[in-house]
């Protein structure tokens, strides 16, 4: 009850400071980012055994200028104080590192993977 509570005396003040366009920011932000839009594959790169290797996978696409370089998950796990926008230099200098690792050729390409291969579920978690 008190987490509702802070959310919508959160999202009331927001509204008197903003107006009322701030909430559907707030619902775009959530569409984006946990939908079937081809950004929200981040989730399941990050947090999804794909091929039975790996917990967690990097992308190195172009959706990451969309996204802060949130793509580059493996890098942002290593060196959590790094900066989003300093990820691909790091990768840059440590390809050692990283080139080695499973990675996620297309968020929008696991996403149809996702819904349509039967060997993966909710339940393709660690």
């Amino acid at each position: 009850a008190l987490n509702w509570a802070v959310q919508l005396a959160f999202d009331g003040a927001m509204v008197a400071a903003f107006g009322p366009k701030c909430l559907l920011y707030f619902l775009l932000s959530t569409f984006f980012a946990g939908s079937i839009h081809p950004t929200a594959g981040h989730f399941l790169a990050e947090h999804y055994v794909v091929d039975g290797i790996a917990e967690t996978y990097s992308y190195y696409g172009p959706l990451n200028m969309l996204t802060y370089n949130v793509g580059y998950h493996n890098e942002h796990h290593d060196f959590p104080n790094i900066a989003w926008s300093n990820l691909p230099r790091l990768r840059e200098i440590a390809p050692e590192f990283y080139n080695d690792l499973p990675q996620c050729a297309s968020w929008p390409g696991l996403i149809f993977r996702y819904i349509f291969d039967d060997q993966m579920s909710p339940y393709s978690r660690v």
